[in-house]
């Protein structure tokens, strides 16, 4: 998406409560120390992190009392688009108006350019027979990077017409079907992609794993953004990024059933993204843990909302990861896949967390 002092008494904790954060006095004030951190980790935060908020108890035991928020590299100017190879053992991302994708290594911690030209690529995943997937702003199409390095042009058109500007993609493990959707924000600047008119109503569409055949699933969002299915993949949730363009469209993130593994039905507001006492911003990428929470991105407010919001399957907020600048896009991955990496406006962050991600990437 684009647009625009501790008190002086110290509780005594036991090692178990220490390594979990419980609920109690875990809800920290919206505006707390997190703007004057040492993001460069010379001066470490002291445990339990303050930015790592729980706000309902159930977010508590995915808290860790001993990890921070760590940054791992600064210097993009539009960091989006994680994804996590497991052979690899590197998360890679985009950087969009610099038209690269860069890759982190688990390893050592070391930052390269991974593919430059990107086609100022946006969001990216790997299929289930490891190959990368991305979504091009600047050439309005979905790709796919094949074993001998050749590009295999998934989708750029519908009904005859070029598409918006794909912007984020799943895959089914049944099907390996390519779920993505298509907002059309790398169209409207040059900044992000080339500008130009859009031709075809904002929209979600699936791509059949074995013909390639293309359907457009639903349309009934202002603009789609991130997508993720549930852990049991009945259920795929959207975040609409419309009130950029529409004044009239909710800030939200709905969800919809999935039907025969292809069809979508019941379409329906799954949580907002107002924080009460804050302000609403907008949700972009989103993932599921096994357990069935959702963690959305969030920013376009501020210190106190900018970050993490955790959301459990009812649609509760829970939680919260602050970051000092607005977050873009979210991932699971690691060696255990219980490690969240997040893509802010300039930056790539990571934490620890006491779940895993529901899926690959």
């Amino acid at each position: 998406m684009n647009e625009h002092s501790p008190g002086p008494s110290r509780p005594i904790v036991n090692r178990r409560s220490f390594l979990t954060a419980t609920a109690a006095g875990a809800l920290l004030a919206p505006f707390a120390a997190h703007a004057q951190r040492d993001w460069s980790g010379k001066n470490p935060v002291r445990y339990p992190d303050p930015d790592i908020v729980v706000i309902d108890p159930r977010f508590a035991k995915y808290k860790l009392g001993n990890t921070p928020i760590q940054r791992l590299h600064v210097g993009t100017l539009w960091a989006e688009g994680p994804a996590w190879n497991g052979v690899g053992r590197y998360l890679l991302w985009s950087d969009i108006p610099n038209n690269v994708q860069l890759r982190w290594l688990e390893e050592d911690g070391h930052v390269s350019v991974f593919r430059n030209p990107s086609g100022n690529s946006n969001g990216n995943t790997f299929d289930y027979q490891g190959r990368q997937i991305a979504c091009e702003h600047g050439n309005r199409r979905v790709v796919r990077y094949e074993y001998d390095g050749s590009i295999t042009v998934l989708a750029d058109k519908w009904d005859g017409k070029p598409l918006n500007a794909p912007n984020d993609a799943v895959v089914h493990p049944n099907t390996h079907d390519i779920w993505f959707t298509d907002p059309g924000y790398g169209s409207l600047m040059n900044y992000e992609g080339n500008k130009g008119p859009l031709h075809l109503k904002e929209a979600v569409y699936r791509m059949d794993g074995s013909s390639g055949k293309m359907e457009m699933v639903t349309d009934e969002i202002f603009k789609p953004n991130g997508l993720c299915f549930s852990p049991d993949y009945k259920k795929l949730y959207i975040a609409d990024t419309g009130s950029t363009h529409y004044p009239e469209a909710p800030k939200i993130i709905k969800v919809w059933d999935i039907n025969g593994e292809k069809k979508l039905s019941n379409g329906r507001r799954f949580a907002s993204m107002d924080l009460p006492g804050v302000g609403a911003g907008l949700a972009d990428g989103i993932r599921a843990d096994v357990d069935g929470n959702i963690w959305a991105s969030a920013g376009w407010v501020g210190d106190g909302y900018d970050g993490v919001h955790i959301f459990a399957p009812d649609g509760v907020r829970i939680g919260q990861i602050r970051l000092p600048e607005m977050c873009s896009n979210v991932c699971f991955g690691g060696t255990k896949r219980n490690r969240l990496f997040m893509t802010g406006s300039q930056s790539l962050y990571s934490v620890y967390v006491e779940t895993q991600g529901a899926h690959i990437t």
